[in-house]
């Protein structure tokens, strides 16, 4: 099965695609999306949605997994984070990819097996269960790699508690 990570924002989105081959890892592509600062909101929106169809016609993932926001004290950036995340589950939902939403904490459980692991321990991990010679940077890229190991730990489970798969 071939998952597209996604950690959502609007100046970087992370993307990581990996192949799940059994219990077996593989990275595929990873990278980031970067809208320009300054440019209109609107603007950023459709170049993050545009980028997002691409990598998803290129790659062909079988599923999206993506990090649901942790709200901070900065509202105007959760509204703006969120309108990005917004027009990415777009992108996959016109393509056809089921979504796997995951919680900081859940994809801190699922890569490190605790979900109060700090940030640097969580990009190891990803690191050492992806076989990378480094982690990869900017970090939304390694989170979105995390995301999707987490989906790649979660799915078979989630279909089942949902109905989807028989056990």
């Amino acid at each position: 099965m071939r998952i597209l990570g996604i950690d959502p924002g609007i100046a970087i989105v992370g993307f990581g695609f990996i192949d799940k081959v059994g219990s077996r890892l593989t990275p595929v592509q990873y990278g980031c999306i970067q809208t320009k600062a300054h440019t209109d909101h609107s603007t950023r929106l459709k170049d993050v949605y545009d980028s997002v169809v691409q990598l998803i016609e290129k790659y062909e993932p079988e599923a999206m997994a993506i990090e649901k926001l942790f709200f901070n004290r900065n509202v105007s950036t959760a509204l703006t984070v969120s309108e990005a995340r917004g027009v990415t589950i777009l992108a996959a939902v016109q393509k056809g990819l089921p979504i796997g939403e995951y919680t900081p904490m859940q994809v801190k459980q699922a890569v490190v097996g605790y979900g109060g692991a700090d940030k640097k321990q969580v990009q190891e991990m990803t690191r050492i269960l992806l076989k990378l010679s480094a982690v990869p940077k900017p970090d939304d890229v390694a989170d979105a790699l995390a995301v999707a190991i987490c989906h790649a730990h979660s799915y078979v489970l989630n279909d089942q508690i949902n109905g989807v798969l028989k056990r």
